[in-house]
């Protein structure tokens, strides 16, 4: 046998639980239906509810029922509160008041303090519940009776019956024969049954017996037809309707006439009950759910009338916050591939073998000259400065962007300027007699005229192309002046060499400070925000359970669950590998640190000097650059370019709804000419590029990006004529652009 009580705990907190999160307001109408579903889930009895207007006998019935005076009964509306029948050992009331209050009498007589109407036909409010235990059999099987105040007559008391027929299994409509099935009477019969779920109604008839025969005849017609018309869910071969006289009934109990019971309805009435509610009582589900479904849709269309709102707010935010962050990243790696470049450019700069290759006959001649510093300043440290300043621009524009931390200045030191010491004079007459052989002075001032100055520069020359240099044997009959050479040479092999070497170091560790720059978090989530999206968690958990616990207790719903919210978190910069840039370069250094030209004709000092680099703007171009240098320049103009635009979009993403918005300049339409000027002006601009009407922005760039690396002013340096003639083809070719980016605005 199915338990009589199934276990809906589980349910009764979900629905509890969604009531608490829309703050339902206490004498609402949705609020007392929950709580009334809520008791009724949790109820272990087969509860029956005699209901009707007042004065139709309902009090009268229970009494014929329960054989005694039970319940107060008058002519005029004397129930003033639902009271409840159950079981007991003995007859006893018990009585909850608002103030916590449990009031016990032995009887019922004090039913006639609380459970009844007042002299002005009011119920009283201090009382929330009452109860009547009764020992009679029929109560013994789980069964509770209710007798409700009757309907028509006040409001308050319309409103504790509506709400207490929710959480009834059995519903026995009381009827008056003398006036069947008013108005009133149908209304409540759609209003607050039919819609809520509520379809195990029997039909009782009151007063036929106050009838003529005739007439008896006709009610009964009319009898039949409303219960066929109203169709009741009751176990199969059970009427929905019965005619029960309940005060001859009552009556016949008490003297104990049950032919007179009989013949008054009441015994055939009572079979049929005791038969549908054994029936019933194993089908409590059956019953039950159905109301709870109508209460808990309202409860989910409630919920998402306020989950909704909050979750689209929250997605538009999220929205947002992601554009943030994918312009973020765009402009990261752009602004590290420029960075890189920088670095990467000024790490071949710093190479020990690139530095020979480049600078060290000027350095060199210039160190014979006895005018090292003045080439220093004037080539090396601008050369120098440039290259920093290069790498500077991108970590301003890091820092710019994502406001991180703020760059340090690079510096990378210059080695002090070298200084010499002479070998000792030849003593040998021959040697002496030869040109420009004669001392002037201490150092190496005594060189800087004559034939001697001119033999050291040419030896210089030679020595460094021959690349003798590399080899520790020394001609037997290498003269003064060679020597001289040699010792200069290996003088600013070891200056470079110094250079490269703390050149690099400082650029490595100047490479992981610059990583905090250029690298963003995600921003702090607005306390607005988080409390809508820790409100909005609630609410669809709740939804969600709610939606679970129905599906468990196989009650349809029209609803899907909503999908979890993600929480939000802010961006974490990926974990970058360590990476030794220059270790290759380093390998360099430290093999041509062991130079065979250290000789011990030289001697250094260790100080140093640091170019300090001033921040951007960048620097200048170099006069007379080569196709790559332009390829390279024009290159950092278009991450620029895309820098600025993200840049734009950093400030208004909102405008940027579908990806579709978020393309570059090169996918977008262009705008149509209004004027024939206009268009004149366009098709000179085509032509000028050397392309066609119609073609993309992507390819108005590429023929740009050729004619600048064919026409720079830059490489023709030294053809004065020719340069002049790449200027104006250059202007026609920037005006060009200019008008047809306009056009793809």
């Amino acid at each position: 046998m199915q338990k009589q009580s199934e276990d809906y705990q589980d349910l009764v907190n979900a629905l509890k639980s969604a009531s608490a999160l829309l703050n339902l307001e206490r004498k609402s109408q949705l609020y007392q239906d929950i709580n009334a579903i809520s008791n009724y889930l949790t109820n272990p009895n087969f509860q029956i509810a005699v209901f009707g207007p007042f004065n139709h006998g309902k009090s009268t019935l229970l009494n014929a029922i329960l054989g005694n005076r039970t319940l107060p009964i008058d002519l005029i509306p004397t129930t003033g509160a639902a009271i409840t029948v159950k079981y007991g050992t003995d007859l006893r009331t018990r009585i909850m008041l608002r103030d916590g209050t449990e009031i016990y009498r032995s009887g019922t007589e004090i039913l006639q303090q609380y459970a009844i109407l007042d002299g002005n036909r009011q119920m009283r409010q201090d009382v929330i519940s009452v109860e009547v235990f009764c020992p009679h059999p029929f109560l013994e099987r789980g069964i509770e009776l209710l007798d409700l105040p009757g309907t028509n007559d006040r409001e308050e008391q319309d409103s504790l019956v509506r709400d207490r027929l929710l959480s009834t299994d059995l519903v026995v409509q009381l009827l008056d024969a003398r006036k069947l099935m008013t108005l009133g009477e149908r209304e409540n019969l759609r209003d607050w049954l039919l819609d809520r779920g509520i379809k195990t109604v029997i039909f009782v008839a009151n007063f036929i017996n106050l009838l003529e025969p005739e007439e008896q005849q006709q009610v009964q017609n009319r009898l039949l037809f409303v219960a066929e018309s109203f169709r009741a869910e009751l176990p199969p071969g059970f009427s929905n309707l019965y005619r029960v006289d309940a005060l001859p009934a009552l009556r016949a109990r008490l003297k104990g006439d049950a032919a007179a019971a009989t013949s008054s309805g009441l015994a055939a009435f009572e079979a049929a009950l005791q038969n549908i509610i054994s029936i019933l009582q194993h089908n409590r589900g059956d019953v039950r759910l159905p109301r709870v479904q109508a209460i808990a849709s309202q409860i989910q269309l409630n919920l998402k009338a306020k989950i909704d709102p909050i979750l689209s707010e929250i997605n538009s935010f999220d929205e947002k916050q992601k554009a943030k962050v994918e312009i973020k990243q765009k402009a990261a790696n752009l602004i590290r591939q420029g960075l890189n470049s920088s670095i990467s450019e000024l790490s071949n700069w710093l190479d020990l073998s690139n530095l020979l290759k480049k600078y060290q006959t000027d350095a060199t001649v210039a160190l014979a000259e006895n005018n090292f510093k003045t080439w220093q300043i004037g080539t090396l440290k601008k050369d120098l400065m440039e290259l920093q300043r290069s790498v500077m621009k991108w970590l301003y524009q890091g820092y710019e962007f994502f406001q991180e931390e703020r760059p340090e200045d690079l510096l990378i030191p210059l080695p002090i300027e070298p200084q010499i010491t002479l070998p000792p004079k030849p003593s040998n007459s021959n040697d002496l007699s030869e040109p420009g052989a004669i001392a002037v002075g201490g150092g190496i001032g005594w060189l800087l005229g004559g034939p001697v100055g001119a033999a050291v520069v040419g030896s210089i020359s030679y020595l460094l192309n021959k690349n003798i240099q590399d080899s520790e044997e020394k001609s037997a009959k290498e003269t003064y002046h060679q020597q001289v050479a040699k010792i200069c040479i290996a003088t600013t092999e070891d200056y470079f060499s110094r250079l490269s070497n703390q050149g690099l170091s400082v650029l490595t560790e100047y490479e992981q400070k610059a990583k905090k720059v250029v690298r963003f978090t995600g921003s702090q989530e607005l306390i607005e925000i988080a409390n809508k999206r820790k409100d909005l968690q609630h609410l669809q958990n709740s939804f969600n359970q709610l939606l679970q616990e129905l599906t468990k207790a196989k009650i349809s719903s029209n609803y899907q669950p909503y999908r979890e919210t993600p929480k939000y978190t802010a961006y974490s910069p990926p974990v970058e590998k360590e990476q030794r840039s220059y270790s290759k370069v380093e390998e360099k250094v430290n093999v041509s640190a062991s130079s065979t030209y250290r000789t011990s004709a030289t001697s250094q000092t260790s100080s140093t000097h640091r170019v300090s680099t001033p921040p951007p703007p960048a620097p200048k171009a170099s006069p007379s650059p080569n196709p790559a240098e332009l390829e390279a320049k024009f290159r950092n103009w278009e991450l620029d370019e895309e820098i600025a635009r993200m840049k734009a979009e950093m400030r208004s993403p909102g405008s940027q709804t579908n990806k579709q918005q978020n393309t570059y300049q090169s996918n977008k339409a262009p705008q149509q000419p209004k004027t024939q000027a206009e268009k004149d002006q366009i098709t000179r601009a085509y032509a000028i590029l050397g392309l066609q009407a119609g073609v993309s922005f992507s390819e108005v760039k590429q023929a740009y990006k050729t004619l600048v690396k064919k026409w720079h002013p830059d490489l023709f340096v030294a053809k004065p004529q020719m340069q002049q003639q790449a200027q104006e083809k250059m202007r026609l070719v920037n005006e060009a652009y200019t008008i047809l980016a306009e056009k793809f605005q």
